[in-house]
């Protein structure tokens, strides 16, 4: 088992840490009590491909630390990120008798950790619960943060909170087993903590893209680690988004749209943001504010990561209209100033 230093979200009581390393899972139940001392009962939402290829690690670790848990499995697929899917798991555990002093653990990737995360918002008015992402998006991105919803046919992650995990635990040695296609979708949320703010890392990325989609260890170590950090920065300067967390939601307004767009799951959150960082590159260069070089790098580099490059053709007034129901939407920018990202 090998981890470095965590990286710790600074968020004054609700602190915690994100664990980054090879071996991690095998130590998971001695992670947990760390970040939650009195912890005496375990819920653990994940869902079946996962679950058969890292639940009986997680569950042997719980039970070494003297932890009992119970599971619950939900399809795979953001379609599945829904309420009915969360009274599901609320409903299981009220007759499993859990109460307020449990913790429900996410292992899985984003529409996993959302829902679960939600649960523990909502159960009892609140419970504790640590993250254990298995795919790279989630590790890079939706792990990391306290933003936990479920879909409504009308908008993605509608009805949601924050509610801030205890602990966030990322064994690199799971994306072993990631899809090609998982992994490129996660590089792309990778790739964003560069253009939105570090063109040292954006450089990195270029340079590193043939690495990155081999799964390297270096190199997809050094680059969750860049990644967790950036937004680990940037939660505890502004945790309810209200003014630089938005940054982070760099072309999610054309994924939305995209993703309800074709329907829950046909692309990919991350093959989604490439398409939309890659559009709103493209719209803020018609108003001046980059250079038309700027949007063919932008455009290369999510291309070398094997992330979708051009939009899906669901015409103007569809976009418009998604993106109008789009909670991350602000025009505001763009009608005072005549530029949009």
């Amino acid at each position: 088992m090998t981890a470095e230093k965590a990286i710790r979200v600074g968020l004054g009581e609700r602190s915690y840490d994100i664990l980054i390393g090879s071996g991690l899972l095998s130590a998971a139940g001695e992670s947990l009590l760390r970040a939650i001392p009195n912890a005496k009962r375990c819920f653990i939402v994940s869902n079946p491909t996962v679950f058969s290829l890292y639940g009986q690690s997680l569950t042997r670790s719980l039970e070494l630390a003297k932890l009992s848990c119970n599971h619950m499995l939900i399809p795979d697929g953001e379609q599945y990120k829904s309420w009915d899917t969360l009274n599901g798991i609320l409903t299981q555990m009220l007759t499993e008798k859990y109460d307020r002093r449990c913790v429900i653990i996410a292992l899985g990737g984003g529409v996993v950790g959302d829902i679960a995360g939600l649960a523990a918002a909502l159960f009892q008015r609140g419970v504790a619960f640590m993250q254990i992402p298995t795919t790279l998006l989630a590790q890079v991105d939706s792990s990391v943060g306290g933003k936990v919803a479920v879909n409504h046919p009308l908008g993605k992650n509608m009805i949601g909170a924050f509610h801030q995990p205890k602990c966030v635990l990322i064994d690199t040695d799971t994306l072993v087993t990631l899809p090609d296609r998982e992994l490129s979708a996660g590089l792309a949320e990778v790739v964003k903590y560069g253009l939105i703010g570090d063109f040292a890392f954006f450089e990195w990325v270029e340079r590193n893209a043939a690495a990155l989609r081999r799964c390297e260890p270096v190199a997809i170590e050094h680059a969750i680690r860049f990644s967790c950090a950036a937004k680990a920065a940037v939660v505890a300067a502004d945790e309810t988004e209200q003014g630089v967390r938005a940054h982070l939601n760099f072309g999610h307004t054309f994924a939305h749209a995209i993703e309800a767009g074709l329907g829950y799951g046909v692309w990919l959150h991350g093959e989604a943001v490439g398409a939309g960082m890659i559009a709103a590159a493209a719209l803020s260069a018609r108003f001046g504010c980059l250079s038309d070089e700027d949007v063919v790098r932008t455009r290369d580099v999510i291309g070398s990561l094997g992330c979708p490059t051009e939009l899906p053709a669901l015409g103007a007034e569809r976009y418009w209209s998604l993106m109008q129901l789009d909670k991350k939407n602000d025009w505001s920018g763009a009608r005072a100033q005549g530029c949009s990202s």
